[in-house]
């Protein structure tokens, strides 16, 4: 087993505190009313003791949902860590790829989204920067639509 990491810094113009909640806290609520175009639904259940969210996306994306594993949401260092488990991105190399999201304050009073992940192949595969990239995006745009869904709303997740 190989482990690629890359970091990713997403900047934005909301409050760290505000877009924790919405991303860490409310996920399930509020990516399927902002992304209805892409996201069916977020399905929450216990596992054990462990936390499972399944994203479900709509009929005719090229996906059919993503399995996560949420290890750890602290709520007092606005961090997540959370493994994507299971779902087509996978495929047959990867195991999993482990993330570790920070929120924290920039001097202009918005947020940096810090986040690291570890992508966990199977055998000697080797994550293309292609692949890595379009993950980026994916994570880019869901923030910019989360980010751009509180701006409009300032008393939202306060």
């Amino acid at each position: 087993m190989g482990i690629t990491t890359y970091t990713q810094d997403i900047v934005t113009q909301v409050e760290a505190t505000r877009i924790f909640k919405a991303l860490a806290l409310d996920a399930d609520n509020l990516v399927p009313k902002l992304m209805s175009q892409t996201v069916k639904n977020i399905e929450s259940t216990i596992e054990g003791d462990e936390c499972i969210k399944k994203m479900n996306f709509v009929e005719g994306y090229p996906i059919k949902y993503l399995k996560h594993k949420i290890h750890v949401i602290d709520d007092k260092n606005m961090t997540i860590k959370y493994s994507l488990i299971e779902g087509e991105v996978l495929g047959e190399n990867l195991e999993h790829i482990f993330y570790d999201v920070r929120f924290e304050g920039s001097k202009n009073g918005g947020c940096i989204c810090k986040t690291i992940s570890e992508y966990h192949t199977n055998g000697d595969f080797i994550v293309k920067e292609e692949e890595i990239k379009e993950g980026k995006e994916k994570a880019i745009e869901l923030v910019k639509v989360v980010e751009a869904y509180l701006l409009a709303n300032p008393f939202a997740y306060v």
